[in-house]
């Protein structure tokens, strides 16, 4: 059963209930209490709810302690069917939506986090319903009609739709974090907290350190580029950037000065004390995730960075006294995920067994049976390295170097894995547009990228360049969306079915997502319990999205005090 909810003003809205292709199946209910309403309904029907936003609407009832189990979001749904007929950016909002279907002049979507308009949701100072019933019932019923055409459509909607639920959950509930285990961290590698805008002594140690490298006579703003590379070329020594990996080929006592003051800088501006205050209270970090963020599928945050959490400070991540953290990620995700897309019978019977680069290693050793092409030993690579590099350049778009000889082997071996990337990227040098396992799309080229690539013989040497540059990119990032996205899409099926499972537990909740690990916090006692749960979701997500694959997707499960006990 689905049920359309419309948000009003004072805490008001309205319910209709609808069949499951979005047709009315009852009269409209206006109620005055619209999360007393929904929370009723909840626990009576458990419908699948159907909203316009959930990052609009869940926040609002998570703070009333309701959660509901299934939704569909309106706005989600809208983004996914528009990416899927090629028009990416355009407004997705339910107003824009019905706009479309009436073939009116489409509203562009209300800035993220409009706070008139989230405000309007319960306030009772707004004057105008924040949503209209009548659109969100056409808009439910016109998107149930065109997800019916793509396969896999309407599991991609449900399983977008559970992530934004998550999302609003763990958001709501909160990563454990110590504020004291933090501050000593910083302390530590910084020195104690400055005031009036200063640099740690720690920082300013090493700037002082930076300038009198270059000599007595040289000031340095070690957070200057500019005055960075002038000091280098000054000493002879120029260099074109300031990045890590041209610092380090150069000699000069400055630079591991300089290496070490870009990355506690790093940390003092993402993670520092103003971080600290901003996100962290009562012990819990509360970040704004962004569910489906990002073109690929993955998760992107508006704030808080929780998608970036520095390995140092994962030791702040602790766990409540008498609780743990379960934390599960997946193993070599992508490589996995290739091999059940491409369906190529050697390539899976590698990733059915848990370390798929040692797996692989033999086709990539020398002298391997029927390995026509194969390298050496030499450089210092194992065989089970240039198994890694060769999936990596497949997946990527590596070909320079020794990644030329590995995908050579790659090809020869495992030539179905190998030809279903290449058919993405040659799909995306021609301009098309290509889908992951569930039909999420890819963006189309940018404006100017076909008249770019349509150089001919008799353009300029430079338009040639460019040209075949702009062919490449795009190869390149078709090659890897089709593989990411799925990815992104088996781990949305495995949050969603790891979320359901988890309630019945009473008590674990989810709590952090990142691309391909969760992490539960839980009672002690129901640690193997979660446990549990998660390799049967994560072995659900596998037979939704691929069926009877022989590919399996091993969890790497640790159950910890803190966070960074468990890598």
């Amino acid at each position: 059963m689905r049920i359309a909810v419309a948000a009003g003003v004072r805490g008001a809205g309205a319910l209709r209930p609808l069949a499951e292709d979005g047709t009315p199946a009852g009269p409209v209910q206006n109620v005055p209490d619209l999360v007393a309403a929904i929370a009723e309904r909840e626990r009576a029907e458990a419908p699948r709810w159907v909203w316009a936003s959930t990052a609009r609407i869940y926040p609002r009832l998570l703070e009333a302690g309701v959660r509901v189990g299934r939704c569909h979001d309106l706005e989600l749904a809208e983004n996914l069917l528009l990416g899927y007929a090629g028009r990416h950016g355009e407004p997705r909002s339910v107003r824009a939506a019905w706009a479309r279907l009436r073939g009116e002049p489409v509203p562009a979507d209300p800035p993220a986090h409009d706070e008139p308009a989230q405000a309007s949701l319960f306030d009772d100072e707004a004057d105008e319903p924040a949503d209209d019933i009548e659109q969100i019932v056409a808009v439910h019923a016109a998107q149930q009609r065109a997800a019916a055409e793509p396969d896999g459509f309407p599991l991609l909607a449900a399983a977008e739709s559970a992530g934004a639920l998550a999302a609003a959950e763990m958001g709501h509930d909160g990563l454990p974090w110590s504020a004291e285990e933090h501050d000593r961290l910083l302390t530590e590698l910084l020195g104690p907290r400055p005031t009036g805008g200063l640099r740690p002594r720690r920082l300013q140690e090493l700037a002082d350190r930076i300038s009198a490298a270059f000599g007595p006579r040289t000031h340095v703003n070690p957070d200057s580029p500019a005055q960075i590379l002038k000091a280098f070329a000054s000493a002879g020594l120029p260099i074109p950037s300031t990045r890590a990996h041209v610092l380090k080929r150069v000699d000069h006592p400055a630079v591991p000065l300089l290496l070490e003051y870009k990355e506690l800088a790093r940390l003092h501006t993402a993670h520092g004390w103003a971080w600290l205050d901003t996100w962290v209270s009562g012990g819990r970090f509360r970040p704004e995730y962004v569910a489906g963020g990002v073109v690929s599928g993955r998760w992107a945050t508006s704030g808080g960075g929780a998608l970036q959490i520095p390995r140092v400070l994962r030791t702040a991540v602790v766990a409540d006294p008498g609780w743990k953290l379960v934390v599960a990620d997946a193993a070599q995700l992508e490589p996995r995920v290739l091999a059940a897309l491409a369906g190529d019978r050697a390539f899976a019977e590698a990733a059915a067994h848990g370390d798929l680069y040692e797996a692989l290693s033999g086709a990539f050793a020398a002298g391997a049976p029927g390995a026509r092409g194969s390298v050496s030993e030499g450089g210092g690579m194992s065989a089970r390295d240039k198994a890694k590099l060769a999936l990596l350049s497949a997946m990527y778009g590596g070909g320079t170097g020794e990644a030329v000889q590995l995908l050579a082997v790659l090809r020869n071996r495992f030539p179905a894995a190998f030809d279903y990337v290449e058919a993405a990227a040659r799909a995306g040098e021609r301009g098309r547009l290509v889908r992951s396992r569930l039909g999420r799309t890819c963006p189309p080229p940018p404006p100017g990228w076909r008249e770019l690539t349509s150089a001919g013989d008799d353009a300029s040497a430079e338009r040639r360049g460019a040209a075949a540059q702009a062919l490449r990119s795009r190869g390149r990032f078709t090659r890897n969306f089709v593989v990411q996205a799925t990815a992104a899409d088996w781990a949305l099926a495995l949050l969603a079915s790891l979320r359901r499972r988890l309630v019945p537990l009473d008590g674990p909740r989810l709590v952090f997502f990142q691309h391909d690990e969760v992490i539960v916090h839980t009672p002690a006692d129901r640690a193997g319990d979660v446990a549990d749960a998660v390799r049967a979701a994560a072995d659900e997500a596998r037979r939704l999205l691929f069926g009877s694959t022989p590919v399996v997707f091993p969890m790497e499960i640790a159950v910890v005090d803190r966070y960074a006990d468990a890598k």
